[in-house]
C-alpha cells in the first residue's frame, strides 16, 4: 500500500511539472527591447536620504507599476549612489520603446498617479511632500547601442 501512494504521488508530481512546463513553454516571457532610456537624476536633501528611499519604494514604485502596465515604458530601475560627494543620490532609468513612448511619459505616469490617488488636494500635498526630500539634479535621453 505504501509503495502504491508513493508512486501515485510521484507520478502526480510529474504531470504538475509536465504541465508546468508546457504553460511555461506556451508564454515565454521575452523582454520587449527599448531603443531609448530617459534618466532622471535626483539628489536626496541633507538628512532626508531614507525618508526619500521610502518614498520611492511607498509612493512612486506603485505609479510606476500602473503606468507600466498601461505601457508607458518597458522598464523602470532605480540606482542608489554610495558616494558621499555624487552630484545625485538616486538616478532613475526608465526604458522605452521608442520617441513616441518618451514624448507621452510623464502624461502617463501623472495619469497613474491620478488613477492610485483620486483627489487632486491629496496628490499635491504629496508633490509638496516629494519637493521637502529632493531636488532634481538632471536629467537625460540616450539612445541604447544594439
Amino acid at each position: 500500500m505504501k509503495i502504491v501512494t508513493i508512486a501515485a504521488l510521484l507520478v502526480g508530481m510529474i504531470l504538475i511539472n509536465a504541465a508546468w512546463l508546457q504553460v511555461n513553454m506556451a508564454s515565454p516571457r521575452v523582454a520587449e527591447p527599448g531603443s531609448i532610456a530617459a534618466i532622471y537624476y535626483w539628489k536626496a536633501k541633507p538628512g532626508k536620504l531614507e525618508e526619500y528611499n521610502r518614498y520611492i519604494r511607498e509612493i512612486a514604485e506603485p505609479i510606476d507599476a500602473d503606468a507600466k502596465q498601461r505601457g508607458a515604458f518597458i522598464s523602470v530601475t532605480t540606482y542608489v549612489s554610495q558616494k558621499q560627494d555624487s552630484p545625485w543620490t538616486h538616478m532613475r532609468i526608465f526604458i522605452l520603446r521608442d520617441r513616441g513612448q518618451l514624448e507621452t511619459l510623464s502624461k502617463a505616469l501623472d495619469a497613474a498617479g491620478a488613477r492610485l490617488q483620486p483627489d487632486e488636494a491629496k496628490r499635491k500635498a504629496r508633490a509638496e511632500y516629494a519637493a521637502t526630500l529632493r531636488d532634481a539634479a538632471g536629467q537625460e535621453v540616450v539612445d541604447i547601442l544594439e
